[in-house]
């Protein structure tokens, strides 16, 4: 009867100790995707400021001027349309080709 209680003993002891460092390994690949998180947050916040840096007017400007020959038009090239009366904003005019 000892020898049973202290298999069972054994045993038990054995199972919490494996679930201990099995929960210890769990806490080290928590914190391991913990910090890939954050370095991947970080890396979107640094690419996000890059696009809107890179799609600003300031830098667009230079190379559609440079590689598009293209130009802000003067006021004398600018043409603005006008609506006639009884067109609508909100529902744009259909081409008699369109299915939908």
């Amino acid at each position: 009867m000892i020898a049973l209680v202290l298999v069972g003993f054994v045993v038990v002891t054995t199972g919490v100790i494996a679930r201990r460092v099995y929960g210890v390994g769990q806490e080290v690949r928590i914190k391991e995707l913990r910090r890939t998180r954050d370095a991947l947050e970080t890396e979107r916040i640094r690419l996000e400021g890059a696009i809107r840096d890179g799609s600003s007017r300031a830098r667009l400007q230079p190379i559609a001027e440079h590689k598009l020959n293209m130009h802000i038009p003067t006021n004398t090239q600018q043409v603005f349309l006008t609506r006639p009366p009884g067109a609508s904003a909100a529902t744009p005019p259909r081409s008699p080709h369109d299915s939908l």
